[in-house]
């Protein structure tokens, strides 16, 4: 029995895909092995060469199952040993994500089945990279979106990755798909397809190269410091009333520290009450920050005409007033409950939780402190790349403030901070990142991590960036160019095998 025959059979082509999908989520960080992000994705479309429609969606189901199971894991943790939920609660939602995440490359492998060309360059080049394009467009936006584990993350470290300001994320992701799409056709296509695979390889990877020798932007004004106030409390601890005031007197305390500093970033709902109730104590911080000249970025939680936003508030130096950044895309069942009114009536009757954040405007106003304008994000917004398109214009830093506490000591952190690598590589504009136990880092226009806090202990992280203003090419077109080349892909494809 040759290889071929052997995963053909039902269990063992299943079980080779599983394999392949879990051996994909370690091309992302911190593991990072990067190749795997283009030989899995091959490995995958030849298990889906001569299969039926419906063994191919298995398979592709499979793939993806094991994707999401290995490289989210730690959702478990978030759930269960963070949360509070019951094992068997825990373990069903982690379960219901992984077989969500799996139905999207169900759909996938049953298209390339039932519409594509049964083999050849044009299915395993272009076709089936730009289903699986647009098969990770539509997972990142719909109901919410979940963009994690998307491919063009993992090519951070390579001349991929330079690509970035060009074509952002999925424009990465569509060009590693058509390299693993080529890979296959030097197994398996003709002579002629194979010159063309190879040609391909070469010029996808050296337009990486030269790419990265490009400068889409330009430095604006000086370099400024910036000190990030990193608390490390527990999130078990964080919102106990008891430990509300030895929260506020560390940052209090380690902001003194860092005073002098041209911007001070905290991180997410870095005091954990309403802003509303601690209005004087944000006064003596910011009275005691203008003395030394220093602004103040912080994560905070307020309310506003019964509305609770979860916010980002700038204190310049003789600003006239606050200047607020209230986060756009919230998480479902944590801070919004997509539920209808009798099941909120019933959990306040049960005194569950059931107040929502409200969702704040899709296109806001840049931030202004220390001089710059700051593009802000709130904890994983930083994975919507294009929410940001509409602040790049004027913004020369970019801000994100995080709590990943909520993961424990798991890869959930690492992979938070490869996005936000990315996001600073597609703007080519330093990110500042503000983490409460890590991983906090500045990082500058090319996406190389310029200094990190030591993780799980509260720190003053002190770095220099240097400002940057213009846009990239992927400032202006965002992700439709991409979107609709990939689009093109499938249709042609399918087109085709229809004649």
């Amino acid at each position: 029995m040759n290889l071929r025959e052997a995963v053909e059979r039902r269990y063992v082509g299943h079980a080779v895909a599983f394999v392949a999908g879990v051996s994909f989520s370690l091309s992302f960080a911190p593991i990072g092995w990067w190749p795997l992000a283009i030989l899995t994705p091959a490995v995958l479309m030849w298990l889906w060469e001569g299969a039926a429609p419906k063994r191919a969606a298995w398979l592709g189901f499979w793939f993806a199952a094991g994707t999401f199971a290995a490289g989210t894991y730690w959702l478990y943790i978030s759930l269960k040993l963070i949360g509070g939920a019951p094992m068997p609660l825990a373990l069903l939602l982690m379960i219901s994500l992984v077989a969500i995440m799996g139905l999207y490359h169900w759909v996938l492998g049953w298209v390339v089945a039932k519409y594509f060309p049964a083999r050849g360059a044009l299915r395993w080049m272009v076709a089936i990279p730009g289903a699986w394009l647009l098969v990770e467009w539509f997972r990142s936006w719909f109901l919410s979106g979940f963009g994690w584990l998307a491919i063009g993350y993992s090519q951070t470290d390579t001349w991929l990755g330079s690509l970035a300001p060009a074509v952002g994320q999925f424009g990465i992701a569509l060009l590693a798909l058509v390299c693993s799409g080529a890979l296959l056709t030097l197994g398996l296509g003709t002579k002629r397809e194979r010159i063309v695979a190879g040609i391909a390889i070469v010029a996808i990877w050296s337009a990486g190269y030269l790419a990265g020798r490009v400068t889409w932007t330009q430095p604006f004004g000086r370099p400024i410091t910036v000190a990030v106030i990193q608390g490390a409390i527990p999130q078990d601890e964080k919102w106990l009333t008891e430990n509300l005031k030895s929260t506020m007197a560390l940052y209090e305390e380690r902001s003194r520290e860092a005073y002098g500093s041209d911007l001070v970033v905290w991180p997410e709902s870095a005091i954990p009450a309403l802003f509303n109730d601690l209005v004087p104590y944000f006064d003596d911080v910011y009275r005691e920050a203008s003395l030394h000249g220093s602004a103040l970025v912080l994560g905070a939680i307020r309310e506003d005409r019964g509305l609770y936003y979860n916010s980002v508030l700038a204190l310049e130096p003789g600003a006239q007033g606050p200047g607020w950044y209230d986060k756009h895309h919230l998480v479902p069942f944590a801070e919004f409950f997509p539920v209808p009114q009798f099941v909120r009536d019933w959990l306040r009757l049960m005194n569950l939780p059931y107040a929502d954040f409200t969702r704040g405007a899709a296109n806001q106003e840049t931030l202004a402190a220390a001089s710059q304008r700051i593009a802000a994000s709130v904890c994983y917004e930083d994975a919507y790349g294009s929410s940001q398109l509409h602040a790049l214009e004027r913004a020369t830093l970019l801000v994100n403030v995080t709590n990943d506490a909520w993961f424990g000591h798991s890869t959930a952190r690492y992979q938070h901070l490869q996005i936000s690598r990315l996001r600073a590589m597609e703007a080519d504009k330093p990110l500042i990142r503000a983490a409460n136990n890590g991983v906090s880092a500045a990082i500058d226009a090319d996406g190389h991590v310029l200094v990190t806090a030591p993780e799980y202990e509260a720190n003053v992280m002190r770095a220099t960036v240097q400002p940057r203003t213009g846009r990239t090419p992927y400032a202006y077109t965002g992700n439709w160019p991409s979107v609709c080349l990939a689009l093109v892909f499938g249709l042609f494809g399918a087109y085709v095998r229809r004649r």
